[in-house]
């Protein structure tokens, strides 16, 4: 039995809409989800899916099934717009901590 971050901890929402790739009028999103997390407001540094080091300007951690592809537009709580660097999940396994995703945005 996989455990998850605990509810009580998911005290932030913010709403993503994943990317789909890119048309013929720029980039395409899919339809809006609210998830419930836990947001991070810290600058460091992360290793984009392309191998550049790329900083992050805060960072969610929220269930572990949860996995928007980078460039997913996010908009935080208070009303800004930002965009997924990359994806980290953490998997407990039998240890007594939660299994997380937690999401690095720009």
């Amino acid at each position: 039995m996989v455990r998850q971050v605990p509810g009580f901890l998911l005290q932030h929402q913010v709403t993503v809409e994943p990317y789909l790739g890119s048309g013929s009028k720029g980039d395409v999103y899919g339809l809006a989800e609210t998830v419930r997390c836990l947001i991070d407001e810290k600058v460091q540094q992360v290793v984009s899916p392309g191998g550049q080091t790329v900083t992050s300007g805060s960072s969610y951690i929220t269930r572990p099934d949860h996995r928007p592809p980078p460039n997913s537009r996010v908009t935080l709580p208070d009303g800004r717009r930002t965009t997924v660097i990359t994806v980290a999940r953490a998997d407990g396994g039998r240890l007594p901590v939660p299994s997380n995703t937690q999401v690095f945005l720009q």
